[in-house]
């Protein structure tokens, strides 16, 4: 679990710089909102809508070399991206690093199912929690960095990435030993709900048309409201590291209440605290922003067991479909929002993403109940 949650940190890491990137992009470009959102598009894209696909691989062949490949692709495509002498060019190295981060997660997310046993929901928090501190991480060092040195000094994000797909390469024969046989796999799978998998599927994407919001904007309007872009990406890291303090205990919490109930509570909270975050401002919207962290990425985690629970007969593509597709379309939706801002105000975009959480509630509310369906545990070979 260390191994894997390490690399997702990792990898998650070089994504964190993207929204601490785009403030000094923008300046550097001269970009418009929608030019802004179409980096994260690009990110979208390449890193969460092909993901299923990985996910399919993954559950038909097995492909454990996606763990360091994607890991080393994520950093140096982000890194090539900061340093690129043009806004085409940095588009194309964002896309790059989202089709690491696409390789990465389904196979990581299948691991550590693998190495879970019986307290899933505990498990993948633990998986969670790397990749939630790394994505934190990456936004909290880059904007320094870059304020500092520039934004040639970006392509020093490949380095925590590329040290830690050479320790995945070097553990490959120890992570295969968690692998279990397919007889045993298809003993404990279970059977697929797929009403309720595309509902949870539909509750992500509203979920994610939010947070998307916030990580292509926070920095931005922070930066309009007189601030550094400095400061902009202060708070994003303090609602991206809040987020993953509060995954730790989301994970046993669902395990013991049930992770729809966690789910509908998270979900509740996001768009008042999203509201506050914009009206209010100061302390009590820093705070806020860190409660939206903490309710959205906590449940990261939550959401993927859940997708595997619905679809327990092909875990990758759950996981695939659970991180990427659904929160790709999140991410599709950043442009619009950019198109939002640009043709009215940056306010007015915060405020439509701020509701979409709303549809959200009501979704969850049409999940299978806790003891409707019981997620079978993967068995573990040591």
């Amino acid at each position: 679990m260390a191994a894997v949650s390490s690399g997702h940190g990792a990898v998650d890491f070089a994504g964190g710089a993207l929204p601490a990137l785009i403030p000094f992009l923008k300046k550097e470009f001269a970009l418009s909102y929608t030019l802004v959102a179409v980096l994260v598009l690009a990110s979208a894209i390449a890193g969460s809508i092909v993901q299923p696909l990985f996910g399919l691989w993954s559950d038909r062949r097995g492909a454990i070399w996606l763990l360091p490949t994607g890991v080393a692709i994520g950093g140096i495509g982000m890194a090539l991206a900061a340093a690129s002498p043009a806004y085409w060019l940095a588009v194309v190295f964002v896309a790059v690093s989202g089709l690491g981060t696409a390789a990465y997660h389904p196979e990581g997310s299948k691991f550590a199912a693998y190495v879970s046993g019986r307290r899933r929901a505990s498990g993948m928090s633990l998986f969670s929690v790397g990749g939630n501190i790394g994505f934190g991480l990456g936004a909290f060092a880059t904007g320094p960095l870059v304020a500092a040195l520039g934004l040639r000094s970006g392509l020093l994000i490949a380095v925590p990435c590329l040290a830690t797909a050479a320790v995945l390469l070097a553990l490959r024969s120890y992570l295969l030993g968690f692998v279990p046989e397919r007889e045993a796999r298809e003993r404990t799978a279970g059977e697929d709900d797929l009403r309720a998998l595309g509902l949870l599927l539909t509750v992500i994407t509203f979920r994610s048309l939010a947070w998307y919001g916030l990580l292509t904007f926070v920095p931005l309007w922070e930066v309009s409201l007189g601030h550094s872009a400095k400061f902009g990406s202060f708070l994003l890291g303090l609602m991206l590291l809040t987020g993953g303090v509060g995954t730790l205990a989301a994970g046993p919490i669902a395990d013991r209440v049930g992770t729809r109930t966690v789910l509908l509570a998270a979900n509740l909270v996001i768009s008042p605290m999203m509201f506050v975050f914009v009206l209010v401002g100061g302390v009590p919207g820093a705070l806020a922003l860190a409660l939206v962290g903490i309710a959205v990425i906590s449940t990261f985690g939550i959401t993927m067991v859940m997708a595997q629970q619905y679809l327990p007969t092909r875990i990758g593509m759950a996981s695939g479909l659970s991180i990427g597709f659904s929160i790709g379309l999140g991410g599709i939706a950043a442009v619009i929002l950019g198109a939002i801002a640009d043709s009215i105000d940056l306010k007015t975009a915060l405020y439509v993403s701020s509701v979409a959480p709303v549809v959200a509630v009501l979704l969850t509310l049409l999940l299978p109940r806790e003891g409707a369906r019981r997620l079978e545990p993967e068995i573990v070979v040591p």
